[in-house]
């Protein structure tokens, strides 16, 4: 796993996921985790993925959430319950223990359940929606810390995921740093169109001016 530099990822946690994803658009790169969205409005998360995969049961019951033992500060939980909305992978007890180790966040293709507890502490949880019934006896812990698919997004332990309300995506730990530098140049330039608007120019104009357009537009595919 690619440890990153602890300057990039305070870099990202200043941006928010819409500038990241013009970024990642630029570079071609597929990271938008379509359909996953946040259960507490006004949070955010950025830290590295700490990767679970889910399987159905079988005659012998495997555990849910005893993964979290294992989890870092600072790591951002990333569930693969393969979209499944029929049982949940996530609750409150879970919540609390993730808050007091100090973990980011937590993103699933699947479902949560115990809102009220969850959002009691604010704890940023990103998945498909919410459904009270438990994933005790419906599905087992299979590995931990593999690559998993998230949202049809190919993810990586140790890849960078983050969220706020327009919602989650993960970037490549390889591509972080590129994606970065790309992502505060577009922040920078849209400050740009910001404050030309607050000024009184039109839309057209303010755009104009730093070729709104194409920032994320590829290379090669400028007309």
């Amino acid at each position: 796993m690619i440890v990153l530099d602890s300057a990039i990822l305070n870099g990202f946690k200043k941006l928010d996921t819409t500038c990241v994803s013009d970024a990642l658009d630029k570079l071609g790169i597929a990271g938008g985790l379509l359909g996953i969205r946040p259960v507490v409005d006004g949070v955010s998360f950025c830290g590295q993925a700490f990767t679970v995969s889910y399987v159905p049961c079988g005659v012998e019951k495997g555990t849910v959430g005893d993964f979290l033992d294992d989890v870092a500060p600072g790591q951002v939980v990333v569930l693969d319950n393969h979209g499944r909305v029929d049982c949940t992978v996530w609750g409150d007890l879970m919540t609390i223990s993730a808050t007091r180790r100090g973990i980011a966040g937590t993103v699933i293709d699947g479902v949560c359940r115990d809102v009220p507890g969850i959002r009691k502490y604010k704890y940023p949880i990103f998945t498909r929606g919410c459904y009270m019934v438990t994933g005790k006896d419906r599905v087992q812990c299979d590995r931990t810390n593999v690559p998993v698919a998230m949202a049809g997004v190919y993810v990586s332990p140790g890849d960078l995921v983050m969220g706020d309300d327009s919602g989650a995506l993960v970037i490549p730990a390889e591509k972080a740093e590129q994606v970065y530098e790309v992502a505060k140049a577009i922040a920078g330039q849209e400050a740009i169109i910001e404050k030309e608007l607050h000024q009184g120019a039109s839309l057209r104009d303010a755009r104009a001016t730093v070729h709104y357009h194409q920032l994320q537009t590829r290379a090669g595919l400028r007309s």
